[in-house]
């Protein structure tokens, strides 16, 4: 982990894969917890890379985070890229104290749009899990195998979609930012309440490029321009 400079008395800290990429066999595990009334801010230092799997071996993911009564946690990875023939299980969960703050988004990309890479063949699950007290708040799962291309040409599915997001924001401010965040969003893109202080968001793009032209003004909005720095690169 590295820890940038501070601009504000919240900690960030930036987690380096130091492979430089993901492939079947691997594991990999994040544990953090922000204390009371705490401020923590994690982020990637650039986009993760899931590659090229050798048959029968999966590449597993586990994020475990915990946030005690009035702390904050952002979780702001850089996109996760799918290469052609990968096979990627992940799962987040979250434990969250009453009077906590929680902003937690996950971009994907499906192939490198400008390298003209497409998913003809791969293995992804997806499931976020976000507990309140012990009470569930919110569970998303998602899972695509064979040709994600073609699952994803689908207009119930993605429409043609090469990038996608999901964001939750968990706040006393989540009623009062939707409309801000709806104003951000491109057509592609919408944003809802689960509950007056539970915000959550699906974005898709035809690619990385047009999916940060939407996702970094609604981070920025949220962190109240605290995104990290390796966003900025």
């Amino acid at each position: 982990m590295l820890f940038p400079r501070a601009r504000s008395e919240a900690l960030q800290a930036v987690l380096v894969n130091t492979a430089g990429g993901l492939t079947g066999g691997d594991r990999y595990s994040v544990c953090a917890r922000a204390e009371a009334k705490a401020s923590l801010t994690l982020t990637t230092q650039a986009a993760e890379r899931a590659y090229r799997a050798s048959p029968g071996e999966i590449a597993k993911v586990e994020t475990r985070l915990a946030l005690a009564p009035d702390a904050r946690l952002n979780w702001l990875p850089q996109e996760t890229i799918l290469f052609d023939g990968c096979a990627l299980e992940r799962s987040i969960r979250v434990d969250m104290a009453g009077g906590a703050t929680l902003l937690l988004a996950e971009p994907l990309v499906f192939g490198r749009a400008a390298m003209g890479e497409v998913l003809r063949s791969g293995q992804f699950s997806d499931r976020i899990e976000i507990r309140r007290d012990g009470v569930p708040l919110y569970l998303d799962a998602m899972r695509f195998e064979g040709d994600i291309a073609a699952h994803l040409a689908r207009p119930s599915v993605g429409n043609g979609a090469g990038a996608m997001v999901t964001l939750v924001f968990v706040s006393p401010l989540a009623e009062a930012g939707l409309a801000l965040v709806r104003a951000l969003l491109p057509v592609t893109a919408g944003a809802s309440l689960l509950q007056e202080d539970v915000l959550v968001l699906r974005g898709l793009a035809p690619d990385s490029f047009l999916l940060r032209r939407f996702l970094v003004p609604v981070l920025n909005l949220l962190t109240g321009d605290g995104l990290p720095r390796p966003w900025m690169i």
